[in-house]
């Protein structure tokens, strides 16, 4: 086997060895946009119109503001009730609730 044999040999295996050691931290790590679950302030990222970015909502659970958070996980999360007394839910599209006046 020649030198550069072995060389794309070891390469391949190296290359394979660090895919199959990253792929389950990377899915551990994954996570998505989750609307209306943040407090005021709290917010990960653009909050509606009129806003930018980070920390820019006004209202708690403001339904246009996201917050990331574990992939599956949105729906799942504990909210308060709404003033009316139905369920608040986290949702992975933007929400007509809770929105500023």
């Amino acid at each position: 086997m020649s030198k550069t044999m072995k060389t794309v040999a070891i390469a391949g295996a190296m290359t394979a060895a660090l895919t199959a050691y990253s792929s389950p931290a990377a899915a551990q790590d994954a996570k998505e946009k989750c609307y209306g679950v943040s407090l005021a302030g709290q917010n990960d990222c653009k909050a509606g119109a009129g806003t930018t970015c980070a920390g820019s909502s006004t209202v708690d659970y403001q339904g246009n503001a996201w917050t990331l958070v574990p992939e599956g996980t949105c729906a799942d999360i504990d909210l308060p009730a709404m003033a009316d007394g139905s369920e608040r839910m986290g949702s992975l599209e933007p929400l007509d609730r809770d929105l500023p006046s």
